[in-house]
């Protein structure tokens, strides 16, 4: 008995872009442009965060307490996007002078953007709803993943 895989189609990058053009132009941008704006929109993040945050500090009931957990997760939220924000920062930074090639370094900037989302927006729908603490993988994994690009494709 024999398969026949003539009429099966062939994935090629041409079929991609006949298919998919929007797809294949999205990895067309310049991550060191990328990963400065995405870390400067995180210092924005965090410091409306906090200003939002500010407007309610000096009631002590104020989700639970300072030391309630929904509180604590917002604070860790609000710090996330200076810190994430920070890590795309340096991370444009160091593309060009560790040489990272092209493709590797757009995907450490999709990696880090995803985390810079991510980690505020599940800090806060976990403060909101315990059970979107699952969540919490996707900016870990992105975070990791930025950080093994850069470390794999500088040597």
């Amino acid at each position: 008995m024999s398969i026949d895989l003539s009429n099966v189609p062939i994935v090629t990058i041409n079929t991609l872009e006949s298919h998919l053009p929007g797809m294949i132009a999205i990895m067309d941008f310049d991550p060191v442009t990328f990963s400065l704006r995405a870390g400067w929109l995180g210092m924005l993040g965090g410091v409306l965060s906090g200003a939002l945050m500010g407007l309610f500090f000096l009631k002590p009931d104020w989700m639970g307490g300072y030391g309630s957990q929904p509180r604590r997760l917002v604070r860790l939220g609000h710090i996330s996007f200076f810190g994430i924000g920070l890590l795309n920062l340096f991370y444009a930074l160091s593309l060009t002078p560790l040489e990272v090639p092209e493709t590797a370094a757009r995907c450490g900037s999709l990696a880090f953007l995803t985390a810079l989302i991510s980690m505020p927006a599940c800090c806060f729908l976990t403060a909101w709803r315990t059970p979107m603490r699952h969540l919490f993988p996707i900016p870990v994994l992105s975070t990791a993943t930025g950080i093994v690009l850069i470390i794999a494709n500088s040597f």
